[in-house]
Parts: structure tokens; C-alpha cells; sequence
């Protein structure tokens, strides 16, 4: 366990990351109004696995590839980039077949799955876990890599509750939208939302 004043520390800052949106927040956002609060949760609960596979990577030091090549980053940015813009794409032409909402019918059970990918494919996690955790693990505590994978499992869970958090407040919403018209209109905006999380991915540095 790192010492008590850097666990502080970096509970802190794992807290104001978490609430900073970013695109996995986002995604969850969208995916929420979209489907409504259980879709919302699964694609949460897709993102925690997707965020727990980076620590994991970086914990035994496959992510410092993504740090030292700068072709490996920009492989991994562009698929996921490109997998953003292929998710909006895809509930954009599904828009014109949108049925009434029935709150309590079937949920799209890709959204787990695709929430895995989209924070799997999203670099700068990777970066993120390689560069901020260690500052905060002490040799003098005892090894490292147990302390490892206790913050960056914290900080995971700090970034889920966030992500819950969003699915709670805004799959209501989504399920305000009940008539056929709505969520059709509701599905393009959605869409165009995630397209543009996938460009906005793509083209920053």
C-alpha cells in the first residue's frame, strides 16, 4: 500500500479525472440516451473491462510500446477513432427503423461489448495508466506491482462510478422519448454525436 499522503493524493486527482469528460464518458452518455439507463450501465460496466485491460497491460509493461513508438499510438488512435465513427454511422442508418420505446423491453446487448472496445482502443488510457500511476507507487512500501494494480483498479472504479452516474441521469431521458418520430430523431443526434467523438479523437494531438 503507497503511503498514506500519496493514496491522498492520488485519490484527489483520480476524482477529477474521473467527473473530466472524455471519450469514454462520452460514449456512455450517448449510448444512454440512446437505449435508456440499462444500456447505459452495460456500456459502463463494458468500459470498466475495456479500462482494467489497460491497467493490466500496463502493469507488466506492454502499454510502454504505445509510449515509445509513435506508429503503434497512432495505429491504436485511428481504430479507435474510426470505430467511434463506425458505431455513429451505424445508429444513424438504423434511425428509419426505430420502433416506439418499450422501457421495460430487450436492451441492445452489444453496447457491453462495444464499450469494452472503445476504451480498449483508446490510447490514451494506455498513456495515462503508464504515466500517472507510477508516481504515486513506492518502492519503500513494498513491491510494486501489487500497488500497481491496486490504484490503477481504483482509478477504474472511480472512472465507472462516473460513467453509472451519467447512464442514472441521462438513460431517463432517453426514455422520455417514446414515440417512433423522437427516437428516430433522437437516434440521428446520437449518431452525430458519436461521429464527431470519433473525429474529434482522430484529428487531436
Amino acid at each position: 500500500m503507497p503511503p498514506t499522503p500519496a493514496l491522498l493524493a492520488f485519490l484527489s486527482a483520480s476524482f477529477l479525472l474521473a467527473i473530466t469528460p472524455g471519450p469514454g464518458l462520452l460514449y456512455v452518455l450517448t449510448r444512454s440516451l440512446a437505449g435508456g439507463r440499462r444500456e447505459g450501465i452495460l456500456s459502463s460496466l463494458g468500459t470498466w473491462v475495456g479500462g482494467f485491460a489497460h491497467v493490466l497491460a500496463a502493469a507488466f509493461g506492454l502499454s510502454a510500446l504505445l509510449a515509445t513508438s509513435a506508429l503503434a499510438y497512432q495505429l491504436v488512435k485511428y481504430a479507435g477513432a474510426a470505430y467511434l465513427v463506425y458505431l455513429g454511422i451505424q445508429m444513424m442508418r438504423g434511425a428509419g427503423d426505430e420502433p416506439a420505446v418499450d422501457a421495460t423491453g430487450p436492451v441492445d446487448q452489444h453496447a457491453f461489448r462495444q464499450g469494452i472496445v472503445t476504451e480498449v482502443l483508446n490510447p490514451k488510457t494506455a498513456l495515462f495508466f503508464l504515466s500517472f500511476i507510477p508516481q504515486f507507487v513506492s518502492p519503500s512500501a513494498g513491491p510494486t506491482l501489487p500497488q500497481f494494480l491496486l490504484l490503477g483498479t481504483i482509478s477504474v472504479c472511480m472512472n465507472t462510478m462516473a460513467d453509472v452516474v451519467v447512464a442514472l441521469f441521462a438513460g431517463p431521458i432517453g426514455n422520455l422519448l417514446r414515440s417512433r418520430r423522437a427516437r428516430r430523431n433522437q437516434r440521428l443526434g446520437t449518431g452525430a454525436a458519436m461521429t464527431s467523438l470519433g473525429a474529434y479523437v482522430a484529428i487531436e494531438s
